[in-house]
């Protein structure tokens, strides 16, 4: 025990003389790399890197280095104008008459980049510029849910509450040679029916107004779906929106605008209504878009909706009405 503290002397002493080595070394090595590279003076410590063992005490630094000569002068340069075209960006001013639609592959237009109109007569323009566009993506854009006849599409658009297009147009082909008239439909029971429609959820009270419908138009019109709003919002299962894809599509009636959760979630972000609810959407669509556009904007918007403009990662860069739209959201 008397000679544990001369053995701690000897391990210091040549522990001491190894780092003096250690030291000597890495000083040469240095004053060799000068003509190449030269430390800069900022020094920054980086945080142990993930899944690398790290004994206790231990610190990592990281010297930052800069390139000498030429390298230098060209990130300097590089440096300057990403700040010189930044400050380009925060000032410049987009003349209104002579945007037009660029290249996507050039990426997405900023929003604060895109004018926004001021007067009455600009918001016209803009909107005529959004249908115009919509005209050129979807020139044929029409109802997704498959149907022969207007009672069929009364039936679909009831399913399709909550539901997909695809999975109701899945389900009424065999529903529909099952059930192939009107009468077939008021007269079976209910729970039967329910089986028959379970996939597209909520079966039950989706059942029940099937039935209720009907048995109102079999009853009321003589078994054929009113062509009026008025006539067609009294028959169990068709509010404003039911009705409208129903007039609209099967009759060519323009009694409104079909609001349907692309339809409110589109007009907000293309800033055509405030508004959140369906009723207001449809009074604010209903003033600025032309009534002999109503059927097909609903049909178009959709499709842009489920194409493009999707909810959770909208492909702006593919979008026409891209340089038309200055939501806070855009993928640029």
């Amino acid at each position: 025990m008397r000679h544990q503290p001369l053995q701690c002397q000897i391990g210091e002493h040549c522990r001491d003389k190894v780092q003096r080595e250690i030291h000597c070394v890495i000083t040469h090595g240095i004053a060799a790399a000068e003509p190449a590279i030269k430390p800069e003076r900022q020094v920054r410590q980086r945080p142990r890197w993930k899944g690398m063992p790290q004994a206790a005490g231990e610190q990592r630094i990281i010297v930052e280095m800069e390139r000498s000569g030429e390298a230098a002068a060209e990130r300097d340069q590089c440096d300057n104008n990403e700040k010189g075209s930044a400050t380009r960006k925060d000032n410049i001013s987009v003349p209104k008459t002579k945007v037009t639609a660029k290249d996507t592959a050039a990426g997405a237009t900023p929003s604060k980049l895109v004018p926004r109109p001021k007067t009455a007569a600009e918001r016209k323009a803009r909107v005529a510029k959004i249908l115009k566009l919509l005209d050129e993506m979807y020139p044929n854009a029409t109802c997704a849910l498959h149907h022969n006849d207007p009672w069929q599409l009364l039936v679909a658009t009831i399913l399709s509450a909550q539901c997909t297009d695809k999975r109701v147009n899945e389900v009424t082909p065999g529903l529909f040679r099952k059930y192939p008239a009107v009468a077939d439909f008021a007269h079976v029971s209910q729970a039967e029916l329910a089986q028959d429609i379970r996939s597209t959820g909520f079966f039950n009270n989706k059942s029940k107004s099937v039935i209720g419908a009907a048995q109102k138009i079999l009853n009321q019109f003589d078994g054929q779906v009113p062509k009026t709003i008025e006539e067609l919002l009294t028959v169990p299962g068709a509010a404003r929106k039911t009705a409208n894809v129903v007039l609209g599509t099967a009759y060519g009636i323009a009694s409104g605008v079909v609001v349907d959760t692309h339809v409110q979630r589109l007009s907000r972000r293309l800033d055509l209504t405030k508004h959140a609810e369906p009723v207001k959407i449809e009074q604010d669509l209903m003033k600025v878009i032309p009534k002999d556009k109503w059927i097909l904007f609903s049909h178009q918007i959709i499709h842009h909706g489920r194409a493009l403009c999707v909810a959770r990662k909208p492909k702006c860069v593919e979008c026409k009405i891209d340089w038309l739209c200055y939501a806070k959201d855009k993928n640029v």
